[in-house]
């Protein structure tokens, strides 16, 4: 039994490009679509209303919005089997439970007024944070297709070991036939000199040696087939990530489990979710 991808859409354009890249990758992954639009009210209330809905926000009603949304999942594949659903409900609710039973959750920035685009949604911030599954989200800033990305590359963050994050990213760039860039970022604290007895190099040689090996582990498992690529980068994650994303299709983080120590969507994943250039997606860890 293959478990559906879901798409949360709230009338807004950026949630119906949501539905464009969900339908490309349910396509890709060969799993039914399941679209949800989750409301408390019987009449949209938004003000960034797509075009195409074709009428003012007070006629709009749930199932404008959801036929609208399945007319765009059908429109690049007629054969995506694709089923919708009104829930009347808050969207965070519906879609996090949505997460237990589904390959995947995609959602658009679902910010609305006037800066739609520049700041992420609350719903789609809660959903990475929280899903069972793993969460994409779309922003407006940039290519809203999941196949015949025009960069034909994937970017991942990869920490110490292999991660679930890591092993989600080997299968994305498989299906897509894309490069999959493993990025593993380094630091050179300031205070540390080459006064100091038990380094023969300089500093910045030895830290980034440290990050080529932890990027060896991280990558032990990876499978034949994956046209893999390694870096190592000085400078922050966020930053070194957040520049990854400009030439890529997608940017891949890891989220940490419920109950592991911090917070479970930790600086590096808020950053990237509010600013990076491309879709991101956030996949808890299972390991």
């Amino acid at each position: 039994m293959y478990l559906p991808l879901v798409v949360g859409v709230d009338g807004s354009e950026a949630s119906l490009q949501a539905v464009d890249w969900a339908a490309d990758e349910a396509a890709l992954h060969r799993v039914p679509l399941r679209i949800v639009h989750a409301y408390l009210w019987e009449r949209y209330e938004g003000t960034a209303l797509a075009r195409e809905l074709g009428e003012p926000s007070a006629r709009v009603t749930p199932a404008d919005i959801l036929t609208a949304a399945a007319r765009r999942a059908r429109h690049h594949h007629t054969d995506l089997s694709v089923t919708t659903e009104a829930v009347a409900e808050e969207p965070e609710y519906v879609l996090l439970r949505e997460a237990r039973n589904a390959s995947m959750v995609i959602v658009g920035t679902c910010g609305r007024g006037e800066l739609t685009g520049l700041l992420l949604g609350s719903v789609s911030l809660t959903v990475a944070t929280e899903a069972d599954c793993p969460v994409v989200v779309i922003s407006g800033r940039h290519d809203h297709r999941a196949a015949g990305g025009r960069h034909g590359r994937i970017v991942v963050g990869a920490a110490d070991t292999p991660t679930t994050a890591v092993r989600f990213a080997y299968e994305e760039a498989l299906r897509r036939g894309a490069a999959l860039d493993a990025v593993r970022a380094w630091r050179c604290p300031t205070h540390d000199t080459v006064d100091h007895p038990l380094l023969t190099g300089t500093p910045e040689r030895l830290y980034e040696e440290r990050a080529v090996k932890h990027l060896e582990a991280a990558l032990a498992d990876a499978p034949a087939g994956v046209d893999l690529r390694r870096h190592t980068a000085e400078g922050s994650a966020r930053r070194v990530l957040l520049a990854a994303s400009h030439e890529a299709d997608l940017l891949i983080v890891g989220r940490r489990r419920p109950g592991q120590f911090g917070h479970r969507l930790g600086r590096v994943g808020h950053t990237v979710l509010h600013h990076a250039a491309c879709p991101v997606a956030v996949v808890p860890d299972t390991v």
